[in-house]
């Protein structure tokens, strides 16, 4: 089971049973190695310490034993043994390896001479291609949202915080006690979600999506999930807050709390090293990890905070950290809506995945996580404060919860209900937006220059 200690700042190792590394399945076969230099004896076998037999045995046709690797590992381990006792130069040992090098198992694994990938060869998961070819493209979505993540770029030392930090630290009452809540709140849950996301996304997701656009994505994904820990860490920092406080309140605020803890448990079976997928079970796992993730934790999660925090900044407050949001809140609109878009291709490529029971499960998944979010609104805005009030951020939350339902083909659940923040839809859009702070549209400019 994952534990929180998992997905800290600074993660520690944890104890598990080894597993043998993919690089141990690529040994290569030197059964035609010619021997050390004849200035060398060969060293007696039982001098050599021979690894695990699960080390050296396991390949990618299915982690059978392969008994020439074995021979052929161990005759490698003796000669190299033989070439330290006779004190040769690292220069000479170096050669020698080389002389002995056989390229047929590396050309193998390469499929040396194979078909070149055709685009039907292409899929999202379970696909046989070889993934190191990026092109041609299958899903042409895939591409252009990492190109326009990537001319999105922003980094959070280029805002200016100098105006926050005066607001944060004066006594003059232009900040309310409601108010400084809400950004404790916000840094507070951003700051460990966002690291969740990129965990999820780093040690589950990627080896399982078995698609080069895609993958190349998510590599951009994962970086701007750092980047965002960043521009928390840099809000937390300029406006002198306890960093202790401000990170640990997934462990010390119920409200936050059960909102990792949701997210936690459709990581546990993708992050275990031996998860493939491949069977109906498997892939179905996978699927509400997508859904928990991208739909849920980024798709509802995060828009109570957004909403709170970028009204701050439409009231001259915290202009600063309002932008900072502002510019993750695009992020994460894209984020959200590549997930969607895997989702459903997994869906056209799998469809007896979506079964009737399964479809139900993902209705219950999104109205957990909208209650989620409404209990964690309640916390943070105990009276109306900067224009809204629980009661409007609930008929939001259900709002969008209906959106995240409809893009995945499912019937809305809250029938009826409007959106009582239409600003929040101008900020997300990903080509241009309205500068709520100097009333004009700004164009995404790459390297993050955008002027405010």
């Amino acid at each position: 089971m994952i534990s929180w200690d998992d997905f800290d700042a600074d993660e520690k190792p944890v104890e598990k049973t080894p597993v043998a590394p993919a690089g141990a399945a690529q040994a290569p076969a030197r059964t035609t190695a010619p021997s050390a230099p004849a200035m060398v004896s060969a060293a007696p076998a039982a001098a050599i310490t021979v690894p695990a037999g699960a080390d050296l045995a396991n390949n990618y046709a299915g982690g059978q034993p392969n008994p020439a690797v074995i021979a052929a590992t161990l005759k490698q381990v003796r000669e190299e043994e033989a070439l330290y006792d006779a004190g040769a130069t690292p220069q000479e040992r170096a050669a020698a390896s080389l002389a002995r090098l056989d390229v047929a198992p590396g050309l193998e694994e390469l499929e040396m001479g194979a078909a070149r990938v055709q685009v039907d060869d292409k899929r999202m998961i379970n696909c046989r291609a070889d993934l190191n070819q990026l092109v041609p493209f299958k899903y042409e979505w895939a591409w252009q949202k990492y190109l326009d993540g990537c001319a999105n770029h922003w980094m959070p030392q280029e805002v200016n915080m100098s105006k926050d930090v005066s607001m944060w630290k004066s006594n003059d009452g232009q900040l309310t006690d409601d108010e400084r809540l809400i950004v404790m709140r916000s840094l507070g849950f951003f700051s460990t979600a966002d690291s969740l996301v990129a965990n999820n996304l780093v040690l589950a997701v990627y080896r399982q999506i078995t698609n080069p656009e895609c993958r190349q994505y998510l590599l951009r994904q994962a970086f701007e999930e750092a980047i965002h820990t960043h521009a928390y860490q840099y809000c937390i920092q300029s406006l002198g807050i306890d960093e202790g406080e401000v990170f640990n309140m997934y462990r010390e605020v119920p409200c936050v709390a059960r909102k990792a803890a949701w997210g936690l448990k459709y990581t546990q079976n993708l992050g275990d090293p031996t998860f493939t997928t491949g069977t109906v079970e498997a892939d179905q796992d996978l699927l509400r990890n997508l859904i928990g993730f991208y739909c849920v934790l980024e798709g509802i999660f995060f828009y109570c905070g957004f909403t709170q925090i970028l009204s701050m900044g439409r009231r001259n407050k915290m202009t600063g950290v309002a932008e900072q949001f502002q510019y993750i809140l695009r992020d994460e609109s894209m984020h959200v809506n590549f997930g969607i878009d895997v989702i459903n291709q997994i869906k056209i490529e799998n469809p007896h995945l979506w079964s009737t029971a399964f479809q139900q499960e993902v209705i219950q998944m999104i109205l957990e996580g909208t209650q989620l979010e409404i209990e964690y609104a309640r916390d943070t805005m105990p009276r109306g404060v900067l224009g809204m009030n629980a009661a409007m951020m609930e008929e939001y939350l259900e709002f969008i919860a209906n959106r995240r339902l409809a893009q995945l083909g499912l019937p809305e659940q809250f029938p009826g209900v409007k959106n009582p923040f239409p600003w929040m839809s101008e900020i997300m859009d990903l080509r241009k937006e309205k500068n709520f702070f100097e009333t004009r549209v700004t164009e995404y400019q790459t390297g993050g220059a955008l002027s405010w």
